[in-house]
């Protein structure tokens, strides 16, 4: 549709509902909004935000294809339980300060989450919209609204209200999604909250792990403003297991609980040959350079170096891999294979970032995998060795299991290889913490309210669920809090 056509169409509505309420087939044949985004011959060459969001008719027109429904089913889908269907209403209706206030009973991070939930497994996937058409993808696009009201709400000098001051003192572990929930939700109840940080910045995966090019870094450091104008303390470059023990803090520096949200960032590897060559990245370290030290901005301020690759093969085929490859192309490399040993059909990735970076020129390589990573005398990386697959029957997963094809190896020259297979819990808090209980992931078990095994300490997010998304750890987050506020109100 044209802006002229957008516009046009939505005084119509506007009209009709003056003598008529809009019937579900009326909805129903209100075109889906697309996102405005940057062209991809444009955005591979910068780190700009792709999308740049809703117009006030895209948001008005895609809220009016919402069907109101009664029982609300998108709820259900949705860890933090925000009443959809009233803000979207609100949308639908021009009251936006009214649609923020409803996202924000339940989410601190609207803006965050509008741009990086995977919102078509989680509240689109019950979306009756998504159903009548057969396709999540389809249903009201509520991730997109929940971007447009926060993104109108930028720059604000609101601040939730504390409480008076309990003399409780609160550790939080992490300064990720679940930490920064966390610590809002109990400085709100009058709590001394201490966030403790192994960086030098605050943000977790949002900002070491989500390129600047889907999350804007400036939008997340707006959400830590807000909890240091509540009174929260943040204290960086402190990592717990070494600065100071986890028991240390409780016994010796006063806190009367803690909340570990540390997340799992200890890359996985393949266990192939040549994994130790130079040139050959863990996912982890590839991004972290790129995002949190600002690899990208080459000669200005960067504050460490990076590959500069020609020829780029990342392994696996999540949101992480889809995001080194894409980094890898605005770094200036003039090739980028993705290599993934299942079909597209069973990528973890978005499908939003599957398509994102098939326009930007990514070249998929499904059904195959490394054997080995090929070195020079110099140890550094030249190809990799990889074998073809075909897949077989489901595994414990659900996903059919790559089956290799023997004698089908063959070779791709490359300068570096990104392994983006996945991450397991870091064993630091495992190590000096005998007395936590550890499932045998490495992940800490907790109960439904998010306790762990040591008296005050609760726990959530990756560390607990193990690779998760923002959304779910800020649920887990909010669980958290809601039991350290009553475990303290006893004590």
């Amino acid at each position: 549709m044209t802006d002229k056509e957008r516009q046009q169409l939505l005084q119509q509505l506007l009209e009709k509902q003056k003598t008529d309420k809009l019937k579900p087939s009326d909805r129903y044949d209100i075109p889906q909004q697309d996102m405005p985004e940057q062209d991809p011959a444009v955005r591979r060459g910068n780190v700009n935000e792709v999308a740049t969001g809703y117009t006030e008719t895209h948001a008005r027109l895609e809220a009016m294809r919402c069907l109101q429904c009664k029982k609300a089913p998108c709820v259900n889908g949705c860890p933090v339980q925000i009443r959809i269907r009233d803000f979207v209403t609100a949308i639908a209706e021009g009251n936006y300060k009214e649609a923020l206030d409803i996202i924000k009973e339940n989410s601190l991070l609207p803006a965050v989450c509008g741009r990086v939930c995977p919102q078509e497994v989680q509240c689109q996937q019950t979306c009756t919209v998504g159903k009548k058409f057969k396709d999540p993808t389809k249903g009201v696009s509520i991730g997109r609204l929940e971007r447009y009201v926060a993104d109108l709400n930028k720059n604000s000098d609101s601040v939730p209200t504390v409480a008076a001051e309990t003399g409780k003192k609160i550790a939080i572990i992490g300064s990720g999604p679940g930490g920064i929930v966390t610590a809002a939700d109990v400085r709100r109840a009058g709590h001394d909250v201490t966030i403790f940080e192994a960086f030098h910045k605050p943000g977790g995966v949002m900002v070491y792990g989500i390129p600047e090019f889907r999350l804007p870094k400036a939008i997340v450091q707006e959400e830590i403003d807000t909890l240091t104008k509540m009174g929260v303390k943040i204290v960086y470059n402190f990592i717990v297991g070494r600065t100071r023990t986890l028991e240390q803090l409780l016994t010796e520096d006063g806190f009367d609980a803690a909340y570990i949200g540390v997340g799992a960032g200890l890359p996985r590897f393949m266990g192939i040959e040549g994994e130790s060559l130079i040139g050959v990245y863990s996912a982890n370290e590839y991004l972290t350079r790129a995002n949190l030290m600002k690899a990208y901005d080459f000669g200005r301020g960067a504050d460490t170096p990076i590959a500069l690759s020609k020829k780029v093969a990342v392994i696996g085929g999540g949101n992480v891999a889809m995001d080194s490859a894409r980094t890898a192309l605005r770094l200036g490399a003039e090739k980028v294979y993705l290599v993934y040993r299942r079909t597209e059909k069973e990528m973890p990735a978005r499908i939003e970032e599957v398509h994102h970076a098939k326009e930007e020129g990514i070249e998929f390589h499904i059904l195959q995998s490394p054997k080995r990573i090929i070195g020079d005398e110099n140890s550094r990386v030249v190809a990799i060795e990889c074998l073809k697959y075909e897949l077989g029957e489901p595994d414990d997963s659900g996903r059919r299991r790559p089956i290799p094809i023997e004698g089908s190896e063959f070779r791709i020259d490359l300068d570096t290889c990104i392994m983006a297979i996945g991450n397991g819990a870091n064993p630091l808090i495992r190590q000096t913490t005998p007395e936590l209980e550890f499932n045998k992931w490495g992940n800490i078990v907790v109960d439904e309210n998010c306790k762990t095994s040591m008296e005050g300490v609760y726990a959530g997010g990756d560390i607990v669920l193990g690779a998760a998304t923002v959304i779910l750890a800020m649920g887990q987050g909010r669980i958290a809090a809601a039991a350290i506020n009553e475990y303290l109100a006893k004590k």
